[in-house]
């Protein structure tokens, strides 16, 4: 589908090109938020083993 045709389909009531550009937002924002969680996991998981103390024999 053309952005032309999405965007006068909108303007007539067609809720087609919201789901479009609802589609196109969802597949945008997945890449952020799956480096996010895995940077997110890293940090924990770092920051867990800096904060243990030393072990003294």
């Amino acid at each position: 589908m053309c952005s032309l045709n999405a965007e006068n389909s909108t303007q007539h009531g067609n809720t087609q090109g919201k789901g479009l550009n609802n589609g196109i937002l969802f597949l945008l924002s997945m890449p952020f938020l799956v480096g996010g969680s895995v940077a997110i996991l890293w940090y924990k998981k770092y920051r867990q083993q800096e904060a243990k103390p030393p072990v003294l024999k």
